[in-house]
This record gives structure tokens, sequence and C-alpha cells, in this order.
């Protein structure tokens, strides 16, 4: 588990292709010096991958075929920067929400409107997501938790303050950029149980307000 809130952007060395699949090498400094052990989970733009080969300045993961087929892991090339996130410790702190680190589906940015330092994002919502995503409730974009500002049929808002954009790679992606998208945990549970009601149960649980942040 993870909580969507980046500890640190690394940075691409080589993907390797491997047969069926490939093997990740990233360069990274780790706020505390606390570098992750073989086995360990991280977060590389929101999906969960296992540390193989760790080192002193980074650390290497293997991407599996699935992975290639549902993420754009295998499309970044040397140089290019990822969001990374360690998996959660018993007794840490959630700032951000429960994020399992499960690619749902792809997204693409529609439109990007600055606010005065602020952003707001229009992306697109695949249709066979849909039912987990509602206004006021919780997604992971490219591994970073955000809070639904608004949605539409086939669309989503998202407000991006100051700090989220300092701090993350999504500062560098513009209109028409490809991103991961994870959806609430809690709501796909919600989600299937209901069946054909799950937009306005999930609405009545997060509210219903299309506008405000």
């Amino acid at each position: 588990m993870f909580t969507g809130l980046v500890e640190a952007i690394g940075r691409v060395g080589q993907v390797r292709r491997a047969g069926a699949g490939a093997r990740l090498e990233l360069a990274v400094r780790w706020p505390h010096g606390e570098p992750p052990l073989p086995g360990d989970s991280v977060a590389v733009d929101g999906a969960c991958l296992t540390v193989i080969e760790p080192a002193a300045d980074g650390f290497s993961a293997e991407l599996s075929p699935e992975t290639l087929r549902r993420t754009l892991l295998g499309e970044i090339r040397p140089g290019g920067e990822v969001n990374l996130e360690r998996a959660l410790r018993l007794g840490d702190r959630i700032g951000g929400h429960l994020v399992q680190g499960h690619v749902d589906g792809l997204t693409r940015i529609l439109s990007i409107h600055d606010e005065g330092g602020f952003s707001r994002w229009r992306l697109s919502l695949p249709a066979e997501l849909s039912r987990a995503v509602a206004s006021k409730g919780s997604v992971a974009v490219h591994g970073v938790s955000l809070t639904v500002a608004a949605v539409g049929e086939d669309w989503f808002e998202v407000a991006l303050i100051p700090a989220t954009l300092q701090a993350t790679t999504l500062r560098r992606h513009r209109a028409g950029a490809r991103l991961h998208l994870e959806t609430d945990v809690l709501a796909k549970y919600v989600a299937r149980r209901l069946g054909g009601s799950e937009r306005s149960a999930l609405e009545e649980m997060f509210g219903s307000g299309a506008d405000h942040a």
C-alpha cells in the first residue's frame, strides 16, 4: 500500500528488454538516506514494482509483460523523470489516500487551466472506470493522490496546488499527455457491490458538488 504522496523524483538510467519483460534502472536520492532493500515495493509513476537490485544512488526493478501492457513504463527513455514512493510501513501516517499501486488504466490530459500558481486539469475518463470516480472522491494520477473536483460522462477534473506541482513530475506534462490512473480502492468495492447504481451511490458518499475544490 502507498499514500499517493511522492517522496522523490527518480531519473531513468536504462530500460533493458529481457524476453517478454524488461529491466528498469533508476537513479534517485531518497530523503533521509534510507534506500529500499531487495524485495521492497516502490511505486514508480503509480505502478508498484519490486526492488531487485538496490544501489547507493538508485535501484533496479523488473517489468513483467502485464506491467508493460497496462502502463507506460516501457515507453520511458533514459533521462526521463518518474514519481517515486516507497510502500507504507505499519504506523505511518496516511497523508493522501490508500493507493495500491495497481494502474487501472490510462488517462489523457484534455486541458490545463492555470489559476495564479494553481492548476486545474481536465482528464479523460475511460468508460470502464467511470463507476469508481465521483466528485470529492480520490484518484491517483501518475502516482499522485488527488481529489476529484468535477466529473462528466467521459472526463473528470482535479485541482493541483503549487506544492504538488513542485514536488512531482506533473508540472512537466502538457495537454495531450497520457498518464497512469488508479481509482480509489474503496470505490472499486462499492461499485462492484452496488451494480448498476454505482455513480449515484458513490456521489452520495463523497458529495455531489461539482465545482468545489
